[in-house]
């Protein structure tokens, strides 16, 4: 699937562990049917067999409503599901050797807290950036926490597009209006909601006015 830098303007990451007793296959397709944009699954609790059994489960939904999906950090599921790319962190396989085995049309994102990280990842052929933690995650109690003006100095060193992630809520949104990044990534704000796709709905809803 060829990469647009619209499909990062509602980033759904997947997390089993907040449903409300529905599928995960369930809970993406409301997600997009309620305006998300790009899946990734993230599921650290289950090994690589598994995540490539769910992807293959979750392409046909995700490639039916023109949504790409990405896995995270493991490349080589990704490509084994066939997954339309990966998203890896700053300690995973560097996304120079990814896009070496993976090709051109892969799409690759990767995190990056610093200038200097972001940098380093467009020159290596990173298609887009994760950018955060923003505000403190409840999915990732660890992450370093960047503040809104690191977001903007980030988002201006490069010319590749970033979504911006951690700890995002329709109520701090207003919070990181006009830092340059071109969506946001959410996790328990979509699939911690009972209502998936209402939820979804909204949040695309505020991005639209905040982007």
């Amino acid at each position: 699937m060829k990469f647009d830098k619209k499909q990062l303007l509602l980033y759904a990451v997947t997390e089993r562990s907040c449903l409300y007793g529905v599928s995960l296959e369930e809970a993406v397709e409301q997600a997009i049917l309620g305006g998300v944009t790009c899946v990734q699954l993230r599921e650290k609790n289950i090994n690589q067999e598994e995540v490539i059994s769910e992807a293959k489960k979750l392409l046909p939904i995700c490639h039916k409503h023109n949504v790409p999906l990405i896995i995270n950090d493991d490349y080589d599921a990704a490509l084994k599901s066939g997954a339309d790319g990966v998203h890896v962190g700053i300690e995973d396989t560097p996304v120079a050797e990814i896009r070496r085995i993976a090709g051109e049309d892969f799409i690759i994102g990767a995190t990056a807290k610093t200038v200097e990280q972001a940098k380093l990842a467009e020159a290596s052929g990173a298609d887009y950036l994760g950018v955060g933690a923003v505000f403190p995650s409840p999915t990732k109690t660890n992450a370093i926490k960047i503040t809104p003006q690191q977001l903007a100095e980030i988002c201006s060193s490069v010319d590749i597009p970033a979504v911006a992630i951690g700890g995002i809520t329709l109520n701090n949104l207003y919070k990181i209006f006009n830092c340059g990044h071109c969506g946001i990534a959410a996790v328990s704000a979509i699939f911690g909601a009972e209502d998936i796709k209402t939820a979804a709905s909204d949040l695309r809803a505020a991005v639209e006015k905040a982007i």
